[in-house]
C-alpha cells in the first residue's frame, strides 16, 4: 500500500468512503474463487475447514487459486480497513468545519450515505475474513447471526436518520436545486438501504434456527422496500433534470450506481428465498434464480450502456481518469465493475450451471467467467490507479467538490 493518506481538512468529502467501499468490494470478489470453485458441504458459504481440506487434497493449480484467493481478500480488506480508518478520522473533524455545513444545506446532503454504505461493506468483510481464517467458526455461527443483524441493523438506522434529516429539511423548507439534480447521485442513498438488506438477509440463507431466519427476512424486506423506493424517486428525478441540463460532468459516473444496486439487491433476494426454502418449505428452482439474474443482468447491462455512453460524450476518462484533472467522484466507477463481476459469477454459477445450460469447470464455462475476472482485474487497476492519483500528491479544492 505505497500511499500516504494526508490530512484534507475541509477539503475532505464523503465521496472518499467510496475508495474504502471498492477495496472492500475487490476482497469479495476474491472470496467468490473459494465460494463457487472449492467444495463446502454443510454451508452454504466456504470455511477455514472446507478450505484446508481442499487445500490439502487439492492440485497445483487448485492451491494457487486458493492461494491466490486468501491473498487477495487478506490484502484488499487491509486496504479497506486502512481506508476506513483514515476516513472516519477525516470525517470527524470536517464535520467541525464550515464545508459540512455547507454540505447539509444542499443537494450534496444525500452524500453522507455514502458513510453508512461503506459501514456495511466493512460488516460484510470482516464476515468474509472470520470465515476464511477463523478456524471453528462455524460452530458458533448461530450466536453471531443475532449479533451480524444488530450490527447492520445498527447502520440502516443511522442511514434513515441521516435520510431523513435530508428529506425533513427539503419537504418542510424545500431548497432542493432540481437544476443541480442533473446526475443519479441521489440513488446512492437506494444503494445504501440495498447494501444493509443484503447484509441483513445473510443470516436468512445461512441459519438454521426459524426465528433467525424470520427475523433476518423481514429486516432484509423492510430496508429493500427503502431502497426500491427512494430509487424509484432518485432515477426519475434525476432524468428528469439531466434531460433538461444535461449531466453533471464530474458526477457522470453515478449513472452506473444501478449496476452496484442491482447486484446487492439481487443477492439479497436469493438469500431470502434461500431461507425460506430451508426453513418454511418455500420451493424456489435453479430456473427462478436464472430467471432473477437474467432480469437483473439485463438491466445492468442498459444502464451501463447509458453510463458509458455518457461519459464517452463527455470524454470523462480522458479528463479525470488518465487526464491531469482529478475528480473524487472517479471513485464510483469501480463499485460498477465490481459489481457486475459479481454478479456474473453468480449467474455463471447460480443461473447457468444451476439450469445445466452449460457445465461446471468446461471450456464455455471458463470462458463466461473470463469476463468477470475481466471485470475484477479492472477493478483492481481502478482502486490502484485512483489512490495513486488521489494520495500521491496533494489533491487541489477543486477536484473536491462534491457532485450534486
Amino acid at each position: 500500500m505505497p500511499f500516504r493518506l494526508p490530512d484534507l481538512g475541509n477539503r475532505y468529502t464523503p465521496q472518499y468512503f467510496l475508495a474504502a467501499l471498492g477495496a472492500g468490494g475487490i476482497a469479495v470478489t476474491f472470496f467468490l474463487y473459494l465460494m463457487f470453485w472449492i467444495p463446502h458441504p454443510g454451508q452454504t458459504v466456504p470455511v477455514f475447514e472446507d478450505v484446508a481440506s481442499a487445500y490439502a487434497d487439492g492440485s497445483w493449480l487448485l492451491r494457487g487459486m486458493i492461494v491466490l484467493a486468501y491473498a487477495g481478500v487478506a490484502f484488499f480488506a487491509l486496504l479497506h480497513i486502512r481506508l476506513m480508518v483514515w476516513n472516519v478520522r477525516q470525517f470527524v473533524a470536517w464535520r467541525q468545519t464550515p464545508a459540512f455545513a455547507q454540505l447539509k444545506s444542499g443537494n450534496g446532503e444525500s452524500l453522507l450515505m455514502t458513510v453508512p454504505l461503506a459501514l456495511a461493506m466493512s460488516v460484510n468483510v470482516g464476515f468474509i475474513a472470520g470465515l476464511l481464517f477463523v478456524p471453528g467458526l462455524w460452530s458458533v455461527v448461530e450466536y453471531l447471526f443475532p449479533l451480524a443483524l444488530v450490527a447492520f441493523a445498527g447502520i440502516g438506522v443511522y442511514a434513515l436518520s441521516l435520510i431523513g434529516a435530508f428529506l425533513g429539511r427539503v419537504l418542510t423548507a424545500g431548497g432542493f436545486d432540481c437544476a443541480r439534480n442533473n446526475s443519479f447521485s441521489q440513488v446512492m442513498a437506494a444503494f445504501t438501504f440495498a447494501m444493509v438488506a443484503v447484509g441483513l438477509a445473510a443470516p436468512a440463507s445461512m441459519s438454521a434456527t426459524p426465528l433467525t431466519v424470520a427475523a433476518s427476512y423481514m429486516a432484509s424486506t423492510f430496508f429493500l422496500a427503502a431502497a426500491t423506493l427512494v430509487g424509484a424517486v432518485g432515477i426519475v428525478l434525476g432524468f428528469r433534470s439531466m434531460l433538461e441540463n444535461g449531466a453533471n460532468d464530474e458526477a457522470a459516473p453515478s449513472l452506473l450506481v444501478v449496476i452496484p444496486f442491482a447486484t446487492v439487491a439481487g443477492i439479497a433476494l436469493m438469500r431470502q428465498a434461500h431461507g425460506l426454502h430451508g426453513q418454511f418449505d418455500a420451493h424456489a428452482g435453479a430456473a427462478d434464480s436464472f430467471t432473477l439474474l437474467t432480469w437483473l443482468l439485463a438491466v445492468q447491462v442498459l444502464f451501463g450502456l447509458l453510463g458509458l455512453t455518457v461519459l464517452r460524450r463527455q470524454g470523462y476518462i480522458g479528463r479525470f481518469i488518465t487526464g491531469p484533472a482529478k475528480s473524487v467522484g472517479s471513485y464510483a466507477l469501480v463499485c460498477p465493475a465490481v459489481a457486475l463481476s459479481v454478479l456474473l459469477q453468480f449467474y455463471i454459477n447460480k443461473g447457468l450451471v444451476g439450469i445445466d445450460l452449460i457445465a461446471k469447470f468446461s471450456v464455455a464455462y471458463w470462458l463466461v467467467t473470463a469476463l468477470a475476472l475481466a471485470l475484477q482485474a479492472l477493478s483492481i487497476w481502478l482502486v490502484f490507479h485512483l489512490n495513486s492519483r488521489h494520495f500521491s500528491s496533494p489533491v487541489s479544492k477543486a477536484t473536491l467538490a462534491p457532485a450534486e
